[in-house]
């Protein structure tokens, strides 16, 4: 069945492709910003407008149709021309001004990065942030965040940024337990990331080593297993740049060269004309250059003994 696009506004594509994308009306009303009932609602007119059914209902959710999915494949292209659009007008932009959307992780916002945030504010006041934590790798190509910080390789050929800083990681251990010799590994309680965090090169070093049969808390958060640590409940692998500045925990020997990253500042190349996208491009760069012993886990701190 064809679709005629002249009977369909974008607010009716954007509700069907919420649909597809959701599997459930309560899902489409959340990413929308609406009711369940208005979403039903909306759904009703459509199909009465056009006489054809759109969804197939059942307990688990809602199938498209034929014509459901002729209707999203026209809203995947319209979506994909208004964000090539929005990004084109984005990039006229000539003074740093207006919203940046940053996505992040919490161990850096709650370690170095927050202080540069800040400094960067006092600079630019007339640029705002939003910022996300738990989304680093979020889509910047549907405009989920203008800018993404992370952790990781060589990042996708679609987004363009730069490499600034290597991310060292080590095992830590409460300081108030340092004087105690750590002994064998695979005799310590151990704190680790849980199944949500699996894709972390350290789930696989202490996989390989049998040391996650010792684990006696598992976590979404490195902020977590750090406060587990500290309170002596285990040994944690942790990002350097956020464990070396804390009073209460230690270093256990050197840091592990198979579980070192780089830390990439990202955004699609069409944003990098904006003048508040290069300015905070560059002043991130700056900050981080300025601050790079710390990630690189050469600020100089005690380590406990590890025999």
């Amino acid at each position: 069945m064809f679709i005629d696009e002249q009977h369909l506004d974008w607010s009716d594509l954007r509700l069907v492709l919420a649909i597809a994308r959701g599997g459930t009306l309560s899902a489409a009303a959340s990413t929308l910003g609406t009711s369940h009932p208005t979403v039903h609602r909306q759904v009703g007119r459509i199909e009465k407008r056009l006489g054809v059914r759109l969804f197939d209902r059942s307990r688990r959710g809602h199938a498209l149709t034929p014509a459901a999915e002729e209707i999203v494949a026209v809203a995947l292209r319209v979506e994909q021309e208004v964000e090539v659009l929005e990004r084109r007008l984005v990039g006229r932009d000539e003074r740093p001004a207006g919203l940046i959307r940053l996505a992040t992780v919490d161990s850096l916002l709650s370690g170095p990065l927050t202080p540069l945030l800040a400094s960067f504010r006092r600079q630019y006041p007339d640029i705002v942030l939003e910022v996300a934590s738990g989304r680093a790798m979020s889509d910047l190509s549907r405009r989920e965040a203008d800018v993404a910080l992370r952790a990781g390789g060589v990042p996708p050929p679609h987004l363009v940024g730069r490499k600034l800083a290597h991310i060292a990681v080590a095992i830590y251990r409460a300081r108030r337990q340092a004087r105690r010799p750590v002994g064998d590994l695979a005799q310590q309680d151990w704190v680790m990331p849980d199944d949500s965090l699996s894709h972390l090169a350290s789930v696989r070093w202490l996989e390989a080593r049998q040391l996650h049969r010792r684990a006696v808390l598992r976590a979404d958060s490195l902020l977590i297993l750090a406060q587990a640590a500290r309170n002596s409940m285990g040994l944690a692998i942790l990002p350097c740049y956020l464990a070396d500045p804390d009073p209460l925990l230690v270093r256990v020997g050197s840091p592990i060269g198979d579980l070192a990253g780089d830390l990439w500042l990202l955004t699609h190349k069409e944003l990098t004309k904006t003048a508040r996208i290069r300015a905070f491009m560059d002043s991130m760069y700056d900050a981080v250059l300025a601050i790079r012993p710390l990630f690189e886990g050469k600020s100089g701190v005690i380590q406990a003994r590890t025999s």
